[in-house]
Order: structure tokens, then sequence, then C-alpha cells
């Protein structure tokens, strides 16, 4: 089974890694991280590397494609390299996957069109513009299209435990969940932004200004 990851400068690290980290465990798969050239890409803030194996061209035909985000995701809406290998490899893929803002990626190579998809909170709108129906859904599947979207961040391991139920079964889901002790049990409870009030939404604001 393999599993191919593309990753760009500014991306956002979770939505790579924390698929990896649970579709890396399935019997038999392996995983390539992709980019536009063979060598380290930073994340958003910089203070991260992720290395790409092999360019998207070199990577093979992947049984699995998963899409991360971040807002670099912006700057590749045009990219025809990346959005050529990205409706090249969907003709032959068993999923084609996203994370977060990765989900821009898959409209702006006419893979969503008119199908519902979600994203993290703050893209729903860009999402929709490139043709897609953004819904406030954590992972929204079209098995008959073998497209999965998964929405902001953390919502790519939930992704990645139901690839594993589809690929394998589900125990192997709940083994995968088990081998990564995934229990979530937050602190606090402000998941998504329609539980968040204005204080929190202010001091999002301001936080994500301070990192530009």
């Amino acid at each position: 089974m393999h599993i191919v990851i593309p990753v760009f400068e500014a991306l956002t690290a979770l939505d790579a890694v924390g698929p990896y980290e649970v579709l890396q465990r399935l019997p038999g798969a392996t995983v390539t991280f992709a980019g536009h050239e063979a060598g380290p890409v930073r994340t958003e803030n910089g203070f991260l590397g992720v290395l790409a194996d092999t360019t998207f061209e070199d990577a093979g035909q992947p049984d699995v494609v998963v899409v991360p985000g971040g807002i670099g995701t912006r700057a590749l809406l045009e990219d025809e390299r990346l959005l050529g290998w990205l409706r090249d490899v969907h003709a032959g893929s068993r999923f084609t996957t996203s994370v977060c803002t990765g989900s821009l990626l898959l409209a702006a190579a006419g893979l969503l069109d008119g199908l519902t998809a979600t994203t993290h909170w703050g893209a729903r709108d860009v999402l929709r513009r490139l043709g897609a129906e953004p819904v406030a859904e954590r992972v929204v599947e079209h098995l008959d299209r073998r497209i999965i979207t998964a929405a902001g961040v953390s919502s790519g391991i939930d992704m990645a435990l139901r690839l594993s139920e589809l690929l394998v079964d589900r125990t192997a889901a709940e083994a995968m969940q088990l081998m990564i002790e995934y229990d979530p049990q937050p602190p606090t409870s402000v998941g998504r932004i329609e539980l968040a009030g204005e204080d929190v939404l202010a001091r999002v604001a301001a936080y994500s200004e301070d990192k530009r």
C-alpha cells in the first residue's frame, strides 16, 4: 500500500504528520513525502522542516494521497504542476484525501466540483469560490468518488483512522487508535468556531496576525 503526502513551503505540520502517524503503521504500508523538488520545506512559522523524499513525478502511483493544508496552499491554487499531478494520480488512487486547507488544492484541481467538502473554518469561503460546497463537519466522505476531506489540523487523525477502516477493517482502525493512544480529552471545549465566544475569536485573530 503506497501512500504519498505532498509537502510544500508553509504547510501545517500536523496536517501531514497526524495522518502519517496512523497510516504508516498499517501492514504493508509505505509512505513517501513528495514535493516540487526533493529536499526540505519549512512549515508555516519556519521553525520545523519536513523532508520531501522525491518529486511529485517520481513518487509513483499512490494508493492513497493525503494533501495537507497550511497558508502555503494559497500560493499553489494556480500551480498546474501540483494540480495536474493531483488529477493524474487521483485517476488511479484508491482514495484521494485532504486535511484542513489541503481541500482547497483538491478543489482547485477540479476534484471537488459540486461536492460537499470540509476544511478549516477560516477557509470555507475560499473553498466555496473554488467550486465545492463547504460543510461544518469533521470528515466528509464521497466514497463513490474516492474522495475524503477532513477539517482543520487535528481532524486529519480522525480521517486517517477512517481510512484504516476502509483500507483494512474496523479492527485495524481500532488497533491504530490504540497504538497512538488517541483518546482526546481536551481541557477546553472550543474545538469548533460555533462554540467560540468573542474573546476567543479576538485572541485567535491576534495570535494569527502575530505569526505573519
